[in-house]
């Protein structure tokens, strides 16, 4: 049975990289927290167009579909499912809607995960909830038209224990509050993945628990943004990073460092994403002038006059060309360069005045 030695990964992946991206991670999550504390009230719609961005997108990386219409509807829960796949995204919506709800106190505990894979299936008629593979899996992949297996996780009678121990050397790492859990919980993420425990679900049960660690671990950007839609739209890399960090897994000598990353950068655009919607939030009052000034003033570096309409859609080109000419006659921006290739800065000396 393969050892779960937390420490030593951990130590391993301590890289100037993964070193920089953490302290992305820990300036975002203290700017997010002082908002939270401020201004809770105006983030009620994010959390609502989040859940069903979740319910969707964790759904439709495994080809699990329905319309859009039906979709909001089964995530709000105004309508009951009719098919097989409105089945089991309604069984996702209830689990996202436990996490959500009560992650402080739920455990990270083989039972708990139990209960959750009964749950993603509790509408179906199948015997698929609840219940750890009782034939060996593999995880197979399609290379030039040709399908081949890609993983062959751990043996189905060896799944319950690899589980018990999965869980219980994450949390004793936790408790003990020595190792940096952004890099435990892609680690406990990976090799959930490649126990592969479930004849079915495997995919959307790692996303939900991805959700659950955060949120215990003070990560809780996943209620607002949906890091399930962030997962789907890189999906390529998702597959490849796993595929790479799953080499030799069994034998201990994986490198756990292309998932790990790949986590990372998913939690830092969930941040990114979220201080943009914030921004949006925060400024609804402001004319279309005081929003294009507030922009450039915010945006690190250089922004160009078509990022601004990108980011303002609502704002005409022809009034964010008028704010433009008002900043740089008061000597609030500079420009830099001229005509299709003109970009602006905040100018901090004049932008003081």
């Amino acid at each position: 049975m393969r050892e779960m030695n937390f420490k030593k990964r951990c130590l391993n992946l301590m890289t100037p990289e993964i070193l920089f991206l953490l302290s992305k991670i820990h300036e975002f999550k203290g700017e997010q927290n002082l908002f939270l504390e401020s201004r809770a009230d105006e983030l009620e719609h994010l959390l609502e167009v989040a859940r069903i961005q979740s319910t969707e997108a964790s759904n439709k990386i495994e080809g699990i579909y329905t319309s859009s219409e039906r979709l909001k509807l089964i995530a709000l829960d105004k309508t009951m499912p009719k098919t097989r796949d409105e089945f089991e995204i309604a069984g996702y919506r209830d689990v996202l809607n436990t996490i959500h709800k009560n992650y402080e106190y739920i455990p990270v505990k083989p039972s708990i995960i139990l209960q959750f894979h009964r749950d993603l299936y509790k509408f179906s008629a199948q015997e698929l909830g609840g219940r750890y593979k009782n034939n060996d899996n593999v995880i197979k992949e399609f290379v030039d038209g040709k399908e081949k297996i890609r993983f062959i996780p751990v043996a189905a009678w060896e799944t319950p224990g690899m589980i018990e121990k999965l869980c219980f050397e994450f949390e004793k790492e936790v408790k003990e509050d020595f190792l940096e859990q952004l890099l435990l919980i892609p680690l406990f993420v990976l090799d959930f993945l490649c126990i592969h425990p479930f004849r079915d679900g495997n995919g959307r049960m790692s996303r939900l628990l991805t959700l659950l660690l955060l949120y215990r671990a003070g990560y809780i950007v996943g209620k607002y943004i949906s890091i399930e839609k962030l997962m789907e739209q890189t999906k390529d890399s998702y597959y490849e990073a796993l595929k790479l960090s799953s080499l030799n897994w069994h034998e201990a000598s994986n490198n756990d460092e292309y998932f790990v990353k790949y986590m990372l950068g998913v939690i830092i655009s969930a941040y990114k994403d979220f201080s943009t919607r914030i921004w949006k939030v925060t400024r609804v009052n402001l004319s279309k002038t005081e929003r294009v000034r507030e922009l450039i003033k915010e945006h690190l570096g250089t922004i160009t006059k078509a990022e601004i309409v990108k980011k303002n859609p609502d704002i005409s080109e022809i009034t964010i060309q008028r704010a433009l000419a008002e900043m740089l006659n008061k000597g609030e921006i500079i420009k830099i360069n001229g005509g299709r290739y003109a970009k602006y800065i905040w100018n901090q000396e004049g932008g003081q005045k």
